[in-house]
């Protein structure tokens, strides 16, 4: 396979479909039976910050089970940055810590991440594997009724999008994994990466709402088709 100095790759619920991760957005425009306006919106959290919290604390347990654990495709993405002789940055969209736990270093979580939360109040962020309310004191400040999931709800903007827009301008390789092609800034990745020169892969159970976009399009369950397609880069 051609040698691709620079890679960048994007991850979606897909990845984390098959360690026990529910797929964050249904068909029917739920999110685990909310609506997303209840719970994924600054919205949603000024008019019921406990339905939010509780909502939160319930997810944020659920990646605690031990059960929930990095699969093949996580643990390949770890080993393709520790092997590839280039630089390797990963994007998720996801939430959850299981590219942390895989031993991925080089790594922005541009929705947030489930087991941090921040302040309100004061800006100050923690991470958190308890549950929280309304009525969690700030750690830095003190001040109640400010704590909130460090998580990035629609209306926000999304982390790192500098750093992650000067990484696709200068990659040779784009490789997308488990997404849907529906979340914008994400969806439009692979169209700046092409259209500055990049090779683009996309490995996802079935064809993503944009998959006519990428080079290439592979099909299949990500703890087996994301190892073989890192075996080959780095053979």
């Amino acid at each position: 396979m051609t040698h691709y100095p620079n890679i960048v790759i994007l991850t979606g619920a897909g990845i984390s479909a098959e360690s026990g991760i529910q797929t964050f957005r249904a068909s029917d425009g739920l999110w685990h039976n909310h609506r997303i306006e209840e719970v994924a919106t600054p919205q949603g959290f000024a008019k019921n910050p406990a339905l939010v919290h509780e909502f939160y604390n319930t997810r944020r347990r659920q990646l605690l089970d031990p059960t929930v654990q990095p699969n093949a495709a996580h643990h390949a993405l770890a080993r393709l940055e520790r092997e590839h002789s280039g630089s390797v940055l990963l994007v998720t969209q996801n939430v959850d810590d299981l590219h942390d736990r895989a031993g991925s270093d080089n790594l922005l979580h541009m929705h947030g991440e489930l087991n941090k939360i921040r302040c309100n109040h004061c800006g100050m962020g923690y991470s958190c594997e308890e549950d929280i309310g309304a009525h969690t004191p700030c750690k830095s400040c003190g001040k109640t009724g400010g704590m909130r999931p460090h998580i990035v709800w629609f209306g926000e903007m999304p982390l790192y999008m500098r750093d992650i827009e000067a990484a696709l301008l200068d990659c040779d390789l784009f490789i997308s994994i488990g997404t849907s092609g529906n979340v914008y800034p994400a969806a439009g990745f692979v169209e700046v990466a092409r259209d500055n020169g990049a090779h683009t892969v996309e490995l996802n159970l079935d064809p993503s709402n944009n998959s006519e976009i990428f080079h290439r399009s592979i099909n299949g369950l990500a703890s087996q088709i994301v190892p073989a397609f890192v075996e080959k880069l780095l053979s």
